[in-house]
This record gives structure tokens, C-alpha cells and sequence, in this order.
């Protein structure tokens, strides 16, 4: 992890890419704000690091990727986030997705099934200064001692809605989560009404790797 360092050509880039984002219709600024803090080269390896602000995913070990940025501010944006917003996300992945929610002003716990994705998150996450909670274990679980949460983001593609993780969403909470058997999911936006009431909503087609079989593999 050596390369941890942004130059002014990564700001540069990551200027272009915040350009590019609003083109593609992302209009939070507070969203395009955070893009321009988090450093997305740190997330990445160091072959990848001249490609890290174009619009691409990259393979991050264990099978696992670090999605587009914008199918990242993609499903922020639909997680209508406020400041001091408690958030569960299933997925730790590379620690990108949980920086730019700790750069919002969330309070972020983060789980991720894979040990060494997970520690390496931790080291990249905890050297840009943020302190979410980072569990390593079952995202099919969430976290039911620390909820219930305003805000829930799946980063992988479920087969179907995980009823654990309904539960554990506040009433009016948000949940963000690509949702299909095949290589494609949709994206669904639900919103819990009630205890066991919710609106559902479909925000297009994505393509997420599988969220993985209800058991932890080192």
C-alpha cells in the first residue's frame, strides 16, 4: 500500500470524472463532492491506477470488484442521504463505496464476507481518516445489534430481497439493492411504510457480482 499518494494529476482526473458523472445525470453535488475527496487510485492496484478515474469496474481479489464510479453514485443517490444518516452496507468490497458514505457525514457499518478484502479496506479506509465499522461476516445476516438503520445498501447482486435485512430498516428507511438470478440485476429502491409494508421501486439494469451463499469462506 505504498501508493497511497494523490498527485495533481489524480486531482485532475478525478475533476474529468465528477464532469462525466453530471453528464450521466448524477446531481447531488454533495455526491460529486465527495468523488472529488475520496481518492478512487488508493482502491485500486497499482496497475490500475491510470484507469482509475474512467468510468470502468476493476477486479479487487477474491472474485470481487469495485463497481463503476457511476453505478456507485448511481445508488447513492437513490439512498437520499442525510447527514448523520445510520447506514448498513452489505458489501465492504474495496472500501470506495463506504468512503464516499463516510464522506457524507453517515454513520457507515460496512460488512464483507472475504477476510482479505475486508482487512485491506480496513487499512485504506482507516488511512483516509474515516471510522466506520467494519464487520467481517455474513451480509445476509446485516447487523440486527446494531439496527435498526435509516439507509441499507446491497453492493452485490441478491437473488432476491434478504427479509433479514427488511427488518432491520427503520420505518421511512431507504433500501438500495440490485436484485436478479442471471448476470443482470434491476435495481430496486424500497421504501418501508410500515413494519411490514413497503413501496418498491425499479431504477434500470445493472450488473453486480453474486451476492454469495449464506456462508463466510476465509
Amino acid at each position: 500500500m505504498q501508493h497511497l499518494k494523490d498527485s495533481f494529476k489524480h486531482k485532475g482526473k478525478r475533476k474529468q470524472l465528477i464532469l462525466a458523472l453530471a453528464d450521466m445525470g448524477i446531481k447531488d453535488q454533495r455526491i460529486l463532492d465527495a468523488f472529488d475527496v475520496v481518492p478512487r487510485h488508493f482502491f485500486l492496484d497499482t496497475a490500475f491506477e491510470d484507469q482509475a478515474y474512467s468510468n470502468m469496474a476493476f477486479q479487487i481479489g477474491s472474485g470481487q470488484t469495485i463497481s463503476h464510479p457511476y453505478t456507485v453514485a448511481f445508488q447513492t443517490e437513490l439512498l437520499e442521504i442525510q447527514k448523520g444518516d445510520k447506514v448498513l452496507e452489505i458489501g465492504t468490497g474495496s472500501g470506495f463505496q463506504t468512503s464516499i458514505l463516510c464522506e457524507l457525514g453517515t454513520k457507515v457499518f460496512s460488512i464483507e464476507r472475504h477476510s482479505d478484502l475486508h482487512l485491506a479496506a480496513k487499512h485504506v479506509v482507516h488511512h483516509l481518516n474515516y471510522s466506520p465499522k467494519l464487520f467481517f461476516g455474513d451480509g445476509y445476516k446485516g447487523s440486527p445489534l446494531n439496527a435498526p438503520f435509516d439507509k441499507i445498501l446491497v453492493t452485490c447482486g441478491a437473488p432476491e430481497i434478504p427479509q433479514e435485512l427488511l427488518k432491520q430498516l427503520k420505518v421511512n428507511g431507504i433500501m438500495v439493492i440490485p436484485v436478479g438470478e442471471g448476470t443482470e440485476q434491476k435495481m430496486l429502491k424500497i421504501i418501508k411504510q410500515g413494519e411490514t409494508s413497503f413501496s418498491k421501486e425499479e431504477f434500470g439494469t445493472f450488473k453486480f457480482v453474486p451476492m454469495l451463499e449464506r456462508t463466510v469462506n476465509k
